[in-house]
């Protein structure tokens, strides 16, 4: 059993919830609920996954007391469309966690990753990561699957560093706890689900994605830094420009050409411009 619970605006969009205390995986669950023929609009959510995962199939750690929470639904857009409800993500749980960080607690980002001259609580880090005060506070993956009908099932995952950070990362992360602030993995959710609603609303089966896009780079971390782009061991450096409409990253390199980059791991600031 769980205190989970849904925000008034969720309840009254139709949203529905399984709460757990621990799970394997609330994407796994997700995705299984959709093989199993739910029709979407429902959440899944735990204070612990044993089993969680990130991009490129990484191990995603969630101690007791963090937030793990994934979204099914079948929309009726474009599928070509799906993967830009990442930027939905990613502006619903910037929203989410605004409300819950108290205003002027965290500083100005580190590695180069702040966002608006020092004046943004939260960042957002192209292409699925919530940064406060510069170090990963929350991470976001989509999956999907073909439904028998031909739509697509799309299990979207927030994972929310709410008590403990992950250890021995290549990167720096924090917690919720580590910013002083003592909230709990239902607050967050509860902010979360009816941040969702808002932001979904906005991008209205794809069509409104162009501003849910000029949202996103209202919180982007990094636009105008330098930026580094690993992609399977290969490194580009330049500029980080913008997010272009398709949400693609946009990096201008030595010679100027304006390069658009679909996937990456990305870095900011000193560690872009480090040559080693």
């Amino acid at each position: 059993m769980s205190d989970f619970a849904l925000g008034l605006k969720a309840r009254a969009a139709g949203y529905r919830l399984r709460g757990y205390d621990s799970i394997g995986s609330t994407n796994s669950e997700a995705l299984e609920a959709a093989a199993a023929g739910d029709r979407g609009g429902i959440w899944f959510a735990a204070r612990q996954q044993t089993e969680g995962r990130g991009r490129r199939g990484r191990q995603w750690e969630s101690p007791h007391g963090n937030l793990a929470a994934t979204l099914l639904i079948v929309p009726e857009a474009d599928p070509t469309l799906a993967a830009t409800l990442g930027f939905v993500a990613g502006v619903s749980l910037s929203s989410a966690l605004s409300v819950i960080l108290p205003g002027g607690l965290v500083k100005i980002g580190i590695d180069g990753a702040d966002a608006m001259g020092g004046n943004s609580r939260i960042a957002l880090k192209w292409p699925n990561d919530v940064l406060a005060d510069g170090a990963k506070l929350a991470g976001i993956l989509l999956e999907a699957s073909k439904l028998p009908d031909g739509r697509h099932a799309i299990a979207i995952g927030f994972g929310v560093n709410t008590v403990a950070a992950p250890q021995r990362l290549p990167y720096p992360a924090t917690s919720l706890v580590d910013l002083g602030v003592k909230r709990t993995a239902e607050d967050v959710f509860e902010a979360l689900s009816d941040a969702w609603v808002d932001i979904f609303g906005v991008w209205d089966d794809g069509r409104g994605i162009s501003d849910v896009l000029k949202q996103w780079r209202a919180s982007a971390a990094g636009i105008g830094a330098p930026v580094a782009v690993n992609q399977n061991g290969e490194v580009l450096r330049g500029i980080f420009e913008t997010i272009d409409d398709a949400g693609r990253l946009i990096v201008r390199v030595d010679d100027n050409r304006r390069v658009a980059i679909t996937a990456g791991d990305v870095h900011f600031g000193a560690t872009a411009s480090a040559r080693s």
